[in-house]
């Protein structure tokens, strides 16, 4: 027990002395979350309204297959991103294996199932005499998926927060398409398998606290943009 408790005041003292190796895992995990979540919701919200409203042949069997990408492992994500991005696959020339848009491309694909089909879910729930309202009242087709979005803002809120927990804590897509390179692609959860395995347990706590504190300030910011 005492090893714990002196593993976190090491790590507060970690944290607050702004240890550069511990803050460079949490830049790195913040800034290849928010891209990975932004193209995300970018794809996933239209995807997600079209899928969900709209009626055309082979619905159901789409829904099945992205409701069944919402437990693909993040190993595998890993492996087909890497097979793609190493030298002998179709993307070798771009240079983003090892690098921290490569693992966006890998989490892009884990989240952007999350957003479609909580998305296509906050559509099927919204009430569909709205859509009729609208048109008899002059709406035209941008007035309309606009108005219809906003009904539906707190599901495309869950939806994100959703999508953005799932990236934050991954491990695997970051560990095999990043490489885990210190100063360069380490983001907090690899470092924290690193640290662990290594001994450096007060490391592991600091990081893990600021995942905690992530998870807090998103759910905080959400919580305000329901009451707004």
């Amino acid at each position: 027990m005492e090893y714990i408790i002196h593993g976190f005041i090491k790590a507060f003292q970690l944290l607050f002395s702004q240890d550069p190796e511990t803050w460079s895992a949490v830049f790195a995990t913040l800034k290849v979350s928010t891209y990975s979540i932004s193209a995300s919701l970018a794809v996933g919200i239209p995807a997600g309204f079209m899928l969900g409203y709209y009626q055309f042949p082979g619905k159901k069997q789409v829904r099945i297959v992205v409701d069944t990408l919402l437990s693909l492992p993040t190993v595998f994500i890993g492996l087909i991103v890497y097979a793609f991005l190493s030298k002998q696959g179709p993307m070798g020339n771009a240079g983003l294996l090892f690098s921290l848009p490569g693992i966006a491309i890998g989490q892009t694909i884990l989240a952007l199932p999350i957003v479609t089909a909580l998305s296509a879910a906050a559509v099927e729930g919204m009430d569909r005499h709205l859509g009729t309202t609208l048109i008899s009242l002059g709406a035209n087709r941008r007035q309309l998926a606009l108005s219809s979005l906003w009904e539906i803002r707190h599901g495309i809120l869950a939806a994100t927060l959703t999508a953005y927990g799932r990236v934050m804590t991954e491990v695997g897509i970051s560990m095999m398409v990043g490489g885990n390179i210190k100063w360069h692609t380490r983001t907090i959860t690899t470092a924290i398998a690193l640290e662990t395995g290594k001994g450096m347990f007060a490391t592991g706590i600091a990081l893990g606290l600021v995942l905690i504190g992530i998870a807090f300030a998103v759910n905080i910011s959400v919580s305000f943009l329901r009451k707004k």
